[in-house]
């Protein structure tokens, strides 16, 4: 997660510099990576109540240029509480009217809750104001609003440091020491950018590298979709100078501005046809529909390359955008709703991604929704037209996702921008067929020789054709200007919890058992290493030196001093020493089996794994039970029960101390990442442990009340998941840059990483199920430009020790009108981002303003749509067909165990799902916040689909509430990480004994957690469909089978989002609500 607790950048959004330096120096806050607890301009539903705590001490960090104010839109003062229901903060608005007097300096006190009451009274009227311009901005002082998009301004120096940390907690930290040229990370501070000269590549002044004019070019199509691989060795070139890495020199000129365009005439005008397999039409998809929801199939079937007739390209595009404008007619996505009326809006199926507004030649090369989506599928000319839409504008991404179609090329040289270093991509204009235009920063670039050959055609003189500019997603095998090392190799280090606590929940067996079956399936080559370490109260190391009959335990028992007993044989080479390895993995269950140590030491092995890691990077995985209570970074128990169920702001919610997140900044200028499994049934503070994976790139496991015995169904989880985690692909020592056309800027990151830079990302693991979300604001007016392009480049190792670079690029409408903007909106992109931003809100200010925030952020929009964009005015609840679910989606949030109040909530369950809504690619998040419901007693083949031999069934999506369940039935509810089949009194007794396999619904067992293997159609069928659901998702869902009287019948119905519980509105009073305040 990102942090000041989840504050997405390293702290209370302060950028570091390449590797922290000595000192913690107070610096300026700096623009373009502020999280904003401080008042900016632009539309902001997330203003904080009163301004979070500074932390104690802060990073120093490189020299940027501050990004001055863009934006008029600022929130007033809030205005009177909407009443809350007991145990619910209130819902305030944010204001709406005319200019608002200045405040005086202090800021007011919160709301005050109203006395408990039976059920939720209704909303009250309350008045608001905005400022009017910013030359009169004054900063709001308890508006629960976002600044959505707008890069954070300038803020002052921070005070003295305090040895008592307050609200994130995550700055005052002693940095690790800067990165020497031997254990740098594999890029320069320019993303995916060859070094220079001054990096040691030649002499200043010097000429650049040599390019040689016959190296191999090597173009790898997974699924074929050019062919199978070719080389080619093109004749010698003429000598060029922009087929290099080097920048530009000075008498190159400016980069040229002005929107990207093609010239007609004899040379093909618009990008070729994409060539990935086409989505079939007509045919069912074999998607789970929630997450099919949240994505498009990225493949499609071959099409051979037709070349297009010559046409305007993207800058020329104004008359093929004019006759699509949706000024025209009024498309579906406008189409007006009135939610009050029109109860069943949920759809039957899955809720597509909206396709953007272009013309079919650059729609069919766009990048897929599955890794690059954006809130807003067209981008406003202006930053004041965004916030008057009331609408976040950001990113999210799924960047190192399984594709099953990737093209591979591997070329001397890779074609970039020489201004921009943008890659090239289908969305660049071919003046002529030598000259090619960047379509980010719109600098004239020289077309190499070397990139005039086609390895896909075997033909010269088309670099239009080339894979690179067909593909919006393609991958490079890079260079050796792109490493400033040898590639590392795959190294994993495994540290465990072996204390009493860790013994008596079986975990160990499991994992040792795990590892035996998939040893043969990590990643790696013959380089990979891997180790072990184990603690207590004290540190126990394993040698595997050659030579040994058995492995050798070395106890390490000064906890406060660590050292390594033997450097050298503790991390060892894993296909010279796998015999010692497995002998080692069948002991370890035995070897701690009477143990009485109940001490942990977690600091003290996790600084033990990092010295031991730090000589070559790696992954770093850690087995943890219990709250660490010996040595450095001891925690001790910050929850009360009592205040579980508290209407009032939940505490504890940012770190306890900075030791973890300190050594994750350590781990992450050494290249390790580190990966937590919290197997516990008690607190664990993760709050404070959660620090160590959000800041090295890591990934937090969480399986809450693990047990061998007592609950199976989160064994078997663990199993699934651990295997998974195992064997899936890695990518080591890795960078990622995200590219914006110039005007557009990013001022955000949401995920976990450590930033680097204002838009470079250091991960020193990135894994296939990592996604990240980036918030964006318009800096300058983008009045000349159709269309604009998004690029994210993520440069790694893979685990063969190649390097690669892998390139996204989105490319979106530039639109001046606020129905265009509404008719483009995303609504699950909007509620996955603004998810993400709630979890910061609730780190750095408090969770009452976070869940403000959401409501503010769903009458905002409305408020907008009916002010601005509605032409004739009518009573109701009036919303856009685009954004009918927003709403819905917002009280889900409100509901969802990150962000409710006045329900039991264990601390860490809820820290949990934080991590998990800002760590999760948007199609599994959204499961998390709505879940799917379907009723599963009487499932036929109608409308099946065929998967893989098997016939899946495809029940339709039930609205969450309870009128939709039946005690004649069986529902399946499918929450992402866990499912509930909830089984009715009266049920069909078919579905007893034909899926069951019980007579009847007394003999249904309590702790039913697997579906029996019935030779049955409807057992068939059962299995199969939730099969079907679990291979959508890289995580095991547990599945529950409950009765009226389970225990986990009290889950199943909080997930009922649009029922009224005693301490929040249904999904009917919430939108009476919204009406109110949009009303006034």
């Amino acid at each position: 997660m990102s942090t000041a607790g989840f504050n997405a950048q390293n702290g209370t959004g302060q950028p570091y510099a390449n590797g922290p330096s000595q000192n913690p120096v107070g610096v300026q806050q700096l623009p373009a990576v502020n999280y904003g607890v401080m008042p900016q301009p632009g539309y902001n539903p997330m203003q904080a109540k009163a301004p979070a705590p500074q932390g104690p001490g802060l990073y120093p960090s490189g020299p940027y240029q501050h990004i001055p104010p863009v934006s008029s839109y600022q929130p007033g003062v809030p205005p009177a509480s909407y009443p809350a229901p007991p145990g619910q903060p209130h819902l305030t608005r944010p204001p709406l009217g005319g200019p608002t007097p200045p405040h005086s300096a202090s800021p007011s006190p919160g709301p005050r809750l109203p006395p408990p009451q039976g059920t939720p009274p209704p909303p009250i009227a309350s008045t608001s104001g905005y400022y009017p311009n910013p030359q009169h901005q004054q900063p709001p002082l308890m508006a629960p609003a976002w600044q959505y998009n707008s890069a954070p301004p300038p803020m002052g120096p921070p005070g003295p440091m305090s040895t008592q940390l307050r609200g994130p907690a995550t700055n005052h930290v002693t940095p690790p020491a800067p990165y020497s040229s031997t254990r740098s990370p594999s890029m320069s501070h320019n993303a995916v950018q060859p070094p220079t000269s001054q990096q040691g590549y030649g002499q200043p002044g010097g000429a650049p590298p040599p390019m040689n004019p016959a190296a191999s070019h090597q173009y790898h199509g997974s699924g074929a979709p050019y062919g199978t691989a070719t080389t080619m060795k093109p004749a010698a070139p003429p000598p060029m100078v922009n087929d290099t890495p080097q920048p530009p020199k000075a008498d190159a000129g400016p980069p040229q501005p002005g929107p990207p365009g093609r010239h007609l005439g004899h040379y093909p005008s618009l990008p070729p046809r994409y060539q990935h397999p086409a989505s079939p039409h007509g045919g069912p998809s074999t998607t789970h529909p929630a997450i099919q929801s949240a994505t498009q199939p990225y493949t499609r079937p071959p099409q051979p390359y037709q070349q297009p007739p010559p046409g305007p390209g993207p800058a020329q595009l104004s008359p093929s955008l004019a006759t699509m404008s949706l000024q025209s007619g009024t498309p579906e996505t406008l189409r007006v709703v009135n939610l009050l009326q029109e109860r069943n809006l949920l759809p039957s199926g899955p809720v597509s991604a909206p396709t953007p507004c272009l013309p079919q030649d650059l729609q069919k090369v766009n990048c897929s929704p599955e890794v690059f989506r954006c809130t807003l599928t067209s981008i406003p000319q202006t930053q004041s037209l965004l916030n008057k839409a009331k609408m976040p504008l950001g990113l999210l991404l799924h960047p190192f996702k399984d594709l099953s179609q990737l093209p591979v090329v591997t070329s001397s040289t890779i074609v970039r921008c020489r201004s921009c270093r943008t890659y090239i991509n289908p969305f660049v204009s071919f003046l002529d067929q030598r000259r090619w235009k960047c379509n980010l920063c719109y600098r004239v670039n020289d077309v190499p020789e070397e990139f005039m050959y086609n390895p896909v055609s075997r033909s010269y003189g088309e670099p239009h054709k080339r894979p690179e500019v067909q593909n919006a997603t393609i991958e490079f095998i890079a260079p050796s200007e792109y490493m400033l090392r040898p590639p590392q190799p795959a190294v994993y280090l495994f540290v465990m919890d072996v204390s009493h606590n860790a013994v008596e929940t079986g975990y160990l067996k499991v994992f040792c058992q795990s590892v035996l079956d998939n040893i043969n399936l990590l990643p790696g080559d013959s380089r990979t290493k891997i180790g072990f370490i184990t603690f207590d109260s004290t540190v126990h190391f394993y040698n595997l030196q050659e030579g040994l009959s058995q492995p050798q335990m070395l106890i390490v028992s000064d906890i406060e001093d660590i050292f390594l007993p033997t450097p050298d044989s503790l991390l060892v080479n894993l296909s010279e020493r796998k015999e010692l390895v497995q002998d080692l993995l069948k002991s370890l269950p035995t070897l701690f089996e009477k143990t009485m140590e109940t001490q942990s030491a977690l600091g003290s092995a996790l600084q033990a794994a990092f010295k031991l890691l730090s000589p070559t990077g790696g992954r770093l995985s850690v087995f943890q039970t219990q709250l660490p209570n010996l040595g450095v970074g001891a925690l001790q128990s910050r929850e009360d029960p009592n205040q579980r169920a508290s209407a009032k702001d939940i505490q504890h919610l940012s770190p306890a101390t900075d030791f973890y997140k300190k050594l994750a900044l350590d781990c992450s200028g050494q290249q390790v990442a580190v990966d937590l499994f919290l197997l516990s049934s008690q607190y664990c503070d993760l709050a404070s442990l959660g620090c160590i994976s959000r800041y090295s790139a890591g990934s937090i496991y969480y399986f809450p009340s693990y047990h061998h015995q007592h609950n199976p169904a989160q064994v078997e989880r663990f199993q699934k998941d651990l295997k998974r985690y195992l064997t899936r692909k890695i990518g080591f020592e890795a960078v990622m840059r995200i590219r914006c056309t110039k005007g557009l800027s990013i001022h955000t990151f949401h995920g976990n990483f450590f930033v680097r830079s204002t838009d470079l990302l250091s991960l020193p693991n990135v894994n296939p199920d990592a996604g990240f979300a980036v918030q964006m604001s318009i800096e300058e007016n983008l009045d000349d430009m159709q269309v604009v392009s998004f690029q994210a480049a993520l440069l790694y190792t893979s685990s063969k020790g190649e390097r690669r670079i892998r390139v996204h690029t989105l490319c979106l409408p530039v639109v001046h009108s606020l129905s265009d903007i509404f008719a483009g909106a995303d609504v699950q992109a909007m509620a996955g981002l603004l998810s993400c931003m709630a979890v910061d809100r609730s780190v750095t200010a408090s969770l009452s303003d976070a869940r403000d925030a959401m409501t503010n952020a769903a009458i905002d929009s409305l408020s907008s749509y009916r002010q601005s964009v509605l032409t004739i005015q009518q009573p109701g609840l009036l919303a856009p067909a685009c954004l009918r679910l927003f709403p819905l989606y917002i009280l889900a949030l409100l509901k969802q165990k990150a962000f409710r109040t006045g329900t039991s909530t264990r601390l860490d369950d809820r820290v949990a799902s934080m991590c998990q809504l800002k760590y999760q690619p948007l199609a599994y998040a959204m499961l998390m916040i709505h879940p799917a419901l379907y009723r599963v007693d009487d499932l036929t083949d109608e409308g099946a689909l065929n998967v893989s031999e098997r016939t899946v069934p495809q029940p339709r999506l039930l609205q969450l509430s309870v009128e939709k369940l039946s005690r004649e039935g069986a529902f399946l509810m499918d929450a992402g990480t866990i499912m509930y089949l909830w089984i009715g009194r009266n049920c069909n007794p078919n579905f007893f004994t034909q899926v069951l396999g019980v007579p009847d619904y007394a003999a249904v067992p309590e702790n039913l957690y697997l579906l029996p293997e019935l030779d049955t159609a409807e057992s068939q069928r059962t299995r199969a469909f939730v099969g079907w659901l679990r291979e959508q998702r890289p995580f095991f869902p547990s599945l529950h089978v409950i009765r009226d009287e389970s225990q986990l019948k009290v889950p199943f119905m909080q997930n009922m989002i649009e029922d009224r519980t005693e301490s929040a509105l249904s999904y009917y009073e919430f939108l009476l609500h919204l009406q109110q305040q949009i009303s006034k």
